[in-house]
């Protein structure tokens, strides 16, 4: 069953930037962090409870702050100062930023700012990021909304205080769509799930009657394509997030699987087996058009695009052993790009163009990794009993991913989501109501 007010969800978390709040400071600050090293010693940043002249306004400001600074804590780039070693207060601060107090807890940004429900019931809320050191205002900014969006309102400013600091693009503001499972491992059930990328805001899409896998975004339109049994046999399901509607994308000839969206959200890649035979196949949405991609023997699946749409990343066990592959679009100029031992899938190319993230498997043990499209460069990030299914977040910067424990002897396990930086270092599970797997991240939300 699909949840019906999605459309009123929608709606609710669409934001409107205003304008400036203050003149911004130089563009030039010295402030800044450096994400280009491996390693990255976070930040000292405080981030204060925003102020309100009334209890509803402070209550909201209060949470508001909350959210950014648990939203940069889990980047891994920046270490939010506990409010307890505050020496100036919210309310002060509307007056003046009093440096030498924010430099004795060696605070080296703050952000600050003020919650303002209007006479028509929206909410207002107004932010400021600063240089502690340089003393100065390096970005500020207002935001309005309905009230009850002051979560994505949180996010939105997250994403601009990250992209100030680092000079990329946040991803704060995005949701991820998931397969939730529950159940016993002979009796489990997969239902379609869509969350806040923080885990809040938790929905189920589907009612779990039929099994659904690899969940995929559009990356310009509120629709997800998944697989799903319903009726008994797979399917590619599109589903608009907005409305709540799904339609089948067609009635083939054998199983269709892993769907996935090229970059202009017209056409979906799909893997489909005829008379025992799996090949990579592009349907054209607004036609329902289908090209056929690979015509070979082997097991072709889960393509992926590049982020320009000219090329596709692929598995493939036509050497063998299942390995990566690169082709154009059209199916033409095939080329192995993975050559160490053990077996690759899931792979996925990065919004940004330069890696391609996989899974493999070598010696009974899982592992997440990248390399370049070329297959230089290639290096693990994440590894256990069973590690699988990365996606993007929409600045190339995090991966999400699922990990599953061991059964213990009742034949119980556990299936987690968890997100990780390129560095290696950031591992973080992203709490869900129940197991979950097979996680896809949207774009930025508007």
């Amino acid at each position: 069953m699909i949840v019906r007010n999605l459309a009123l969800f929608v709606m609710a978390v669409a934001l409107m930037a205003v304008g400036a709040l203050l003149p911004a400071g130089s563009a030039r600050a010295e402030l800044n962090v450096d994400i280009t090293r491996g390693y990255v010693a976070p930040l000292p940043i405080a981030v204060t409870d925003f102020a309100g002249s009334q209890p509803d306004e402070q209550l909201i400001g209060s949470d508001i702050a909350k959210v950014i600074a648990d939203n940069l804590e889990r980047s891994g780039l920046f270490k939010p100062i506990n409010k307890n070693a505050f020496i100036q207060d919210s309310a002060s601060l509307q007056a003046g930023v009093r440096y030498g107090d924010w430099r004795l807890i060696n605070a080296q940004a703050l952000v600050t700012g003020r919650a303002i429900l209007q006479a028509d019931g929206r909410l207002r809320v107004e932010i400021r990021l600063i240089d502690v050191f340089a003393e100065n205002q390096m970005i500020g900014f207002a935001l309005e909304n309905v009230k009850t969006a002051w979560r994505r309102i949180a996010h939105y400013a997250s994403d601009q205080i990250y992209k100030r600091l680092t000079g990329e693009d946040g991803y704060f503001n995005t949701r991820v769509v998931y397969v939730s499972e529950s159940g016993t491992q002979d009796n489990r059930r997969r239902r379609l799930a869509i969350m806040d990328q923080d885990g809040f805001d938790h929905k189920f899409l589907t009612d779990g009657r039929a099994d659904v896998f690899t969940p995929r975004f559009s990356p310009n339109r509120q629709e997800i394509t998944y697989l799903s049994y319903e009726g008994g046999q797979p399917r590619v399901y599109l589903l608009n997030l907005n409305t709540g509607q799904q339609e089948v994308l067609g009635n083939f000839r054998g199983m269709t699987f892993a769907p996935r969206f090229t970059p202009d959200g017209d056409t979906v890649l799909m893997s489909m087996a005829e008379n025992g035979n799996t090949d990579i196949f592009a349907m054209d949405l607004p036609t329902r058009r289908i090209q056929r991609l690979t015509n070979n023997p082997a097991i072709d699946t889960s393509p992926s695009p590049s982020p320009d749409g000219q090329y596709i990343v692929f598995n493939s066990d036509r050497g063998g052993s299942q390995q990566l592959y690169t082709m154009r679009r059209d199916g033409s100029d095939v080329k192995r790009i993975s050559f160490n031992k053990g077996a690759y899938g899931t792979p996925v190319w990065s919004p940004r163009g330069d890696l391609i993230a996989f899974t493999r498997i070598n010696r009974g043990t899982f592992y997440i990794g990248v390399m370049r499209p070329d297959g230089s460069g290639e290096r693990m990030l994440a590894e256990g009993f069973h590690v699988e299914g990365p996606t993007w977040s929409p600045n190339g910067r995090v991966l999400s991913f699922y990990r599953q424990s061991r059964a213990d002897s009742q034949g119980r396990f556990t299936t987690k989501l968890y997100t990780i930086d390129l560095t290696g270092y950031n591992e973080r599970e992203v709490l869900t109501p129940l197991d979950g797997t097979d996680p896809a991240w949207s774009p930025l939300l508007q």
